[in-house]
């Protein structure tokens, strides 16, 4: 696999899949547009992409706000010229059992996972049009395809991703444009480090795989997917999680 000449930008990319993310593409040669709301983080992943003999620039996003969204990618395009390769990552939890949730933490929840995508993939589409080629990748859970206790929010977002994915795919098909989803299993991150170690164990025991994932193996995927060995796939959930689903 080989990106040079390619631009991606990789939204959530401050920590976690979203920054392994760009560390797999920048690697591979991408320059790579990684966007967040931590401006030191998004430095530090910067100057290690540099470092490596990488590009990148930090493009300062905070994703629940559209004219951010709308600023920061041009800002992107701007930059590096392009944009070809897609990453929506970024999203956020906020669990509770769906009688007691509040009406403002469904909202935030299905802004920054769902809409927040939507609206990125408004942004750069005009770019891959117009060149003929694109990449959109939409992470998304392996919670939106078998839903969660206590994730209402959350497990709507990541299904609305699914769909999202599959009617982009029918949308832009025809310019060679591809529009993926890949569905985590339980991975490794900041995010899953606040679960105590009992869940931890039980959610293991329904990995047939026997281990927690790493973000390098969502990173992987995304890779493949945005190749050009990935040209035929369209419309396809790509399910990262050690068999914890299958079928």
């Amino acid at each position: 696999m080989d990106f040079s000449g390619r631009v991606a930008l990789v939204t959530g990319a401050s920590q976690g899949i979203g920054r392994a993310c760009a560390l797999k593409l920048a690697a591979k040669g991408a320059s790579v547009a990684v966007a967040a709301r931590n401006e030191q983080k998004l430095n530090e992943l910067v100057q290690e992409i540099g470092s490596a003999g990488g590009k990148a620039a930090a493009i300062m996003i905070d994703i629940a706000d559209e004219e951010q969204i709308k600023s920061g990618i041009k800002s992107a395009i701007a930059q590096f010229g392009k944009v070809d390769i897609l990453v929506n990552n970024a999203g956020i939890t906020r669990d509770q059992l769906v009688m007691r949730m509040k009406r403002a933490d469904w909202d935030s929840v299905l802004q920054t996972n769902l809409t927040s995508a939507y609206l990125c993939i408004q942004q750069v589409i005009s770019s891959m049009l117009k060149q003929r080629w694109g990449r959109i990748i939409n992470i998304t859970s392996v919670f939106g395809q078998m839903g969660q206790a206590g994730q209402a929010n959350y497990a709507s977002s990541k299904a609305g991703l699914i769909g999202l994915t599959m009617a982009i795919a029918r949308e832009v098909g025809s310019r060679s444009i591809t529009c993926n989803a890949v569905a985590p299993g339980f991975i490794e991150t900041a995010m899953t480090a606040a679960l105590g170690d009992e869940f931890k164990q039980t959610a293991v025991k329904q990995i047939p795989l026997g281990r927690v994932g790493a973000s390098e193996d969502v990173a992987n995927a995304v890779a493949f997917l945005a190749s050009d060995e990935a040209s035929y796939i369209t419309g396809h959930v790509l399910n990262v999680n050690g068999g914890m689903l299958m079928g």
